[in-house]
């Protein structure tokens, strides 16, 4: 096992599609294919469900994701720790949530490199309350935040951070295939609630929307959990139409939208980092 083919293996669970991944990595479909099989070998372990051209995650390949990003993410930290000052100029710490990192970084990060070649990007991800706890403490310089209105709290210490919108997403309610319309948290065949951890906005959004149907919350770790949930028709979910869109679903599911939620760009008020400017007309482009 080798950082290169963790990095493939991400990108290709990142993307759903071996051909998709192998045309961002400049190799052949093949010999990404190869290295996902060398993978599971060295691991003995499925780490992908195959269904024709779609690659879905097994449960052992969402576990093995997780731990896959924090090596790479190490492998980046210590190449910076010991590499040489020229060059090296500065390091962003962004942190973003999931749905963010998968939907929305990747064209935005290319041209930031683009603008800014000697600013090592640091990527660290979590929950929006984890994410505001890490740029209060200063661990991160900034981060990609979903907005939560007051009814549900609000941002803590809020009149800490500075933060300006740079996306807008459509916050969906999935519900199983063929079920019927949903216009309220009562409508809900399913009394299960998939979605990710406490400290995520659109949970917690989705917890107030349904507090009226006592809906019971599932936490799971990944969309591709709240995926699977879905299509075995035994909960709903909730995430980003963004996400929505990425996922590959067997069947299409029923959808509700909650409405608008924006996301953030925000840094404590007395420490803006220097880049912060180009990487919000990244952002935004």
């Amino acid at each position: 096992m080798d950082f290169l083919t963790l990095e493939i293996f991400r990108l290709v669970a990142e993307r759903g599609s071996v051909t998709q991944a192998a045309r961002e990595l400049g190799r052949a479909p093949s010999n990404v294919t190869g290295r996902i099989r060398q993978l599971e070998e060295e691991l003995g372990a499925a780490l992908f469900s195959r269904e024709g051209k779609k690659m879905t995650l097994t449960h052992e390949g969402r576990v093995f994701l997780s731990y896959a990003r924090r090596l790479l993410t190490l492998e980046t930290e210590a190449r910076l720790a010991v590499g040489p000052a020229e060059g090296r100029d500065s390091v962003l710490r962004l942190g973003a949530m999931e749905s963010t990192a998968a939907s929305r970084l990747p064209p935005a990060l290319a041209r930031f490199n683009a603008a800014r070649p000697r600013i090592s990007v640091r990527l660290k991800m979590g929950s929006t309350l984890e994410l505001v706890d890490w740029v209060l403490a200063g661990e991160l310089d900034c981060a990609l935040v979903a907005r939560p209105p007051q009814e549900i709290g609000g941002l803590p210490e809020a009149d800490r951070l500075a933060g300006e919108p740079v996306f807008v997403e459509d916050l969906l309610i999935a519900s199983p295939p063929g079920h019927p319309p949903v216009a309220r948290a009562e409508d809900l065949r399913a009394r299960d609630l998939a979605a990710l951890e406490p400290g995520c906005t659109y949970r917690r959004l989705a917890e107030h929307w349904g507090r009226s149907a006592k809906l019971r919350t599932t936490e799971l770790a990944s969309y591709h959990a709240i995926l699977a949930r879905v299509a075995a028709g035994d909960a709903a979910g909730v995430l980003p139409r963004s996400v929505f869109e990425m996922l590959a679903w067997p069947s299409p599911p029923e959808i509700h939208s909650l409405g608008p939620v924006e996301t953030l760009l925000i840094h404590r008020k007395d420490d803006r980092p220097p880049a912060l400017q180009d990487l919000r007309e990244a952002l935004l482009a």
